[in-house]
């Protein structure tokens, strides 16, 4: 399954997980320059989950987006700052809800040269390693963490973020995130994406007034739009 269909099929998490986002302001709509230069009518900011019930909710949407994704893995890792907290509440939502233990790591900003050492924290790294981020602009925390693991003898399995954007990339058709996957040569994958944000408005009167800057970003740096016409 690529994340295209991954996306098109709008399972519980993703609506608990939208409408979490929504009420608590990490999603918001407006006018927003992003890095890239484009004016966006919506921001993600993953730091506004920053209560334990907001906490709790995030793991276990993370735990249920990985039972459902076509990624195998053997253990989790999370890129400092952000993946050290997502890591660890997905870890035990995967262990209370789904009954898989798995053990995880993530890495430090700085390598330690005493006490225990190493670039890294929590369990060994071994087999097939899961990286868990918020959102992936430039992918410089993956592409650290990815250097990370294989130094470690780990090999990557994949990436799970929050949200996709499913923007064109710099190659003008497919999406940033999937040229980002190709280029760290790992699959991407995510809770929620632009298309499953954009349906959940749709049936969502509250937002009416939001719909049609969002239908018009999508439509101008839409990739799967883009895809479609091509």
């Amino acid at each position: 399954m690529i994340q295209g269909e991954f996306c098109s099929i709008m399972q519980a998490y993703k609506t608990q997980f939208l409408e979490l986002a929504l009420e608590l302001g990490v999603l918001r709509f407006g006018k927003f320059e992003l890095k890239s230069g484009r004016i966006s009518p919506y921001f993600f900011n993953a730091g506004l989950f920053n209560t334990g019930h907001a906490a709790a909710k995030v793991g276990r949407c993370y735990a249920s987006a990985l039972s459902d994704i076509d990624i195998e893995f053997d253990m989790l890792f999370g890129p400092a700052y952000k993946g050290i907290g997502l890591v660890a509440l997905t870890a035990a939502a995967l262990a209370e809800h789904h009954d898989i233990n798995s053990p995880f790591a993530y890495n430090r900003k700085e390598v330690k040269d005493h006490g225990e050492g190493g670039a890294s924290v929590g369990a060994e790294i071994s087999g097939r390693v899961l990286i868990l981020d918020d959102v992936i602009t430039a992918g410089t925390a993956v592409t650290e963490a990815i250097q990370i693991i294989r130094s470690e003898g780990g090999e990557p399995a994949g990436v799970l973020v929050a949200l996709d954007r499913e923007e064109v990339g710099s190659r003008g058709r497919e999406s940033a995130v999937r040229e980002l996957g190709e280029r760290l040569g790992v699959p991407v994958r995510s809770i929620v994406c632009l298309t499953d944000l954009v349906d959940h408005l749709e049936n969502d009167a509250r937002y009416a007034e939001f719909l049609p800057a969002m239908r018009s970003y999508r439509n101008q740096y839409g990739a799967a739009l883009q895809k479609a016409t091509s």
